[in-house]
């Protein structure tokens, strides 16, 4: 394929998706991300799109949300082994709650098999993945459906989470930085997901790494807030995604890495039970998070403090 076709073929995906990442690209057009990324840096040139934290995105400031059909085909391998190590979060009689999300939906696949589960969530998507789940109690919240994730929203879904204590929340979203935390495109999700993560002793986010660095309109988790993070390890020539990680362990976030080999600063460590979170302020991790689940072989645990 020439350079032309390969470049129109890469902006087609973009203006369709609003945001792809440079794996999804290469896979695509059938060429390596190094090729890939040397197009991508001649279409911003010509202010066609932006370069973003290992991917591209339309052009102009905050990236707007995609709608489901185009997330589902997006980073599905990183999705996947992301789901396998969040599951591994999730014990036997548990009540959580789950978010909206291509990545939450994969999650929720993987819950099915945990007896005595209650979930609890405004994402239908989540519901279905779970509806024929044996011993596992889905609650649904009220409000408004939101199409385009399959959402529920609105007053109604957040009046619904008012007086409920879960042990830990679930959460995606558009894009994750170290200095504003979780966000995302959408005012009404946002909300929504502010309610989730009051009703949450843990705030788990998952997020891949195409999303580390992206900073959308509304914010939904604080940094401060977000016990741990699960992602899936970074193209080695990704620098920037990298020192996004580092500095939300910095700031007390554990890091699981799924798939990981040597995080940048870090070490891999036995599998083991993760630790309660870390104290705020500290600096660095002052926990590990491990793999408290036989069924999740693929992950690694990252360790990102500094030494």
């Amino acid at each position: 394929m020439f350079a032309a076709e390969r470049r129109q073929l890469i902006l087609e995906m973009v203006r369709a998706n609003g945001a792809v990442s440079l794996r999804e690209l290469a896979r695509v057009v059938q060429t390596s991300e190094v090729t890939v990324r040397r197009d991508v840096r001649a279409l911003e040139a010509e202010g066609l799109l932006d370069r973003r934290h290992g991917g591209a995105v339309l052009p102009g400031g905050f990236t707007r949300e995609s709608g489901f059909p185009q997330k589902s085909h997006l980073a599905t391998a990183e999705k996947t082994a992301i789901a396998d190590l969040a599951a591994g979060l999730v014990e036997e009689g548990e009540a959580i709650v789950v978010g909206a999300g291509t990545t939450t939906q994969e999650l929720a696949r993987r819950l099915a098999r945990v007896p005595g589960l209650t979930v609890v969530t405004n994402s239908l998507l989540v519901a279905q993945a779970l509806a024929h789940a044996n011993r596992v109690e889905v609650v649904m919240t009220g409000g408004t459906l939101r199409g385009s994730n399959y959402a529920l929203v609105g007053s109604g879904a957040e009046q619904s989470l008012q007086g409920l204590r879960v042990s830990k929340a679930f959460l995606s979203g558009s894009g994750l930085t170290a200095e504003r935390g979780l966000s995302t495109s959408n005012m009404l999700s946002a909300s929504v997901d502010r309610a989730l993560v009051q009703a949450a002793a843990e705030v788990v986010v998952l997020a891949d790494h195409t999303k580390l660095g992206a900073d959308t309109m509304f914010q939904t988790v604080p940094t401060d807030v977000i016990t741990r993070l699960v992602t899936d390890e970074p193209p080695a020539h990704d620098d920037r995604a990298a020192t996004e990680l580092q500095a939300l362990a910095d700031q007390g976030v554990q890091i699981a890495v799924a798939g990981a080999s040597s995080p940048p600063g870090g070490e891999q460590v036995p599998a083991r039970r993760p630790l309660p979170g870390p104290r705020r302020g500290q600096g660095g991790l002052r926990g590990m998070l491990g793999e408290p689940s036989a069924g999740v072989e693929r992950g690694r645990v990252a360790d990102l403090r500094r030494r």
